[in-house]
């Protein structure tokens, strides 16, 4: 199959041949219908996040169904699925204590003893988050997908694997936003846009977009927001500080830089809350003052894959979808063959405000 494989950071990813092995016990063949270009992946790019190389990126994506292993029950060969990095073994602490998202992945990867699931002529691929979506085909444990129906196109699924699933989660998992609040949000990329959505869905009175771009902007207010920021000038915190009278009930970061994420305490009210989303460098520190921290009392969060229990949650989105209170057509605005992934990359630097979906895996 055809795959695109990173094997040096700050390289170009290659489109390679790649060998895929058999589907093993528990383990799910799927066709790669549609693969969203996030930038979680352009940070392992540029060396920000570590990753056993060669690997292949990507992990928000939907397909079919090919082929399944011995004791798959859950899905067969021809239905529509998602997968979620947030694959589950359902029986490690964190599954049985209600948070699959924090799986610690018992028996749900390979064995050192077994084949590798992907290589080269004879060397392993490394599946970034067991997945590897930016490949015609990901051979992946049945706990890593959600079956769907078939009358959604496969990019707008694919942008419910990651963005929806983790900017609507932090907002309605993470942080709970109460009717009435207002809600801040810093960063309107893929997260950044699903935190302002997910914000009118459960009743925030105001909600504060802030970017740098003028077009991911006017974006989050076709999204719901009621207030628009241009952060370019500087002094973010300070100028909510002013706007809303005294900070904000919940912030989100959506960026994943000590700047931001500092600002998004910084905006609190007394009692507020900042959930922090954004992927911050590795080794990177946050500085709050302690005294504050005191007063402000729950104040700073961090969120992984918006809490997500994905077989529940992704089911629920595709329905507000349905029923017109989601919009993900509107982000779906460049869909690109395989080989076509590097100039994905530079886009997202160039701070781009088009949403890349893969559709084409032959080319």
């Amino acid at each position: 199959m055809k795959a695109a494989v990173l094997r040096e950071v700050n390289q170009p990813v290659t489109v390679e041949d790649v060998q895929v092995d058999a589907p093993a016990p528990r383990e799910v063949l799927v066709r790669t219908g549609a693969s969203g270009v996030c930038h979680s992946d352009l940070h392992f790019v540029e060396g920000l996040y570590t990753t056993p190389m060669p690997c292949i990126l990507g992990h928000e994506a939907a397909g079919i169904v090919e082929a399944v292993g011995e004791q798959v029950s859950y899905v067969k060969p021809g239905d529509w699925v998602i997968s979620c990095l947030s694959v589950f073994c359902g029986i490690c602490e964190y599954c049985t204590r209600g948070q699959p998202y924090l799986c610690t992945r018992t028996a749900v990867t390979r064995s050192s003893n077994d084949p590798p699931r992907l290589r080269r002529d004879g060397e392993a691929i490394t599946q970034f988050a067991q997945l590897g979506a930016y490949a015609a085909e990901m051979l992946v444990h049945e706990n890593a997908l959600v079956k769907v129906d078939d009358d959604i196109p496969f990019p707008q699924l694919a942008l419910i694997g990651c963005g929806a699933t983790t900017g609507l989660g932090a907002v309605l998992n993470t942080a709970r936003v109460e009717p009435g609040s207002t809600v801040a949000v810093v960063g309107c990329g893929g997260i950044g846009i699903h935190c302002v959505q997910a914000a009118a869905l459960a009743g925030a009175l105001r909600i504060i977009a802030i970017d740098t771009t003028e077009d991911k902007l006017g974006l989050a207010r076709e999204f719901g927001a009621t207030d628009v920021i241009d952060a370019t000038a500087g002094n973010v915190a300070e100028r909510i500080m002013d706007l809303t009278d005294g900070g904000v009930d919940y912030s989100f970061e959506a960026i994943g830089l000590k700047q931001t994420a500092e600002d998004c305490y910084n905006m609190l009210r007394p009692g507020g809350m900042a959930t922090i989303i954004g992927m911050v460098p590795e080794g990177v520190k946050i500085e709050l003052d302690a005294g504050n921290f005191l007063r402000r009392g729950r104040a700073i969060q961090g969120c992984t894959m918006g809490s997500n229990r994905f077989r529940t949650d992704m089911p629920r989105y595709i329905e507000f979808y349905k029923q017109g209170r989601l919009k993900l057509d509107e982000l779906v605005t460049q869909e690109l063959a395989l080989s076509e992934i590097n100039r994905a990359f530079a886009d997202m630097k160039a701070q781009s405000v088009r949403r890349s979906v893969i559709t084409d895996f032959d080319n």
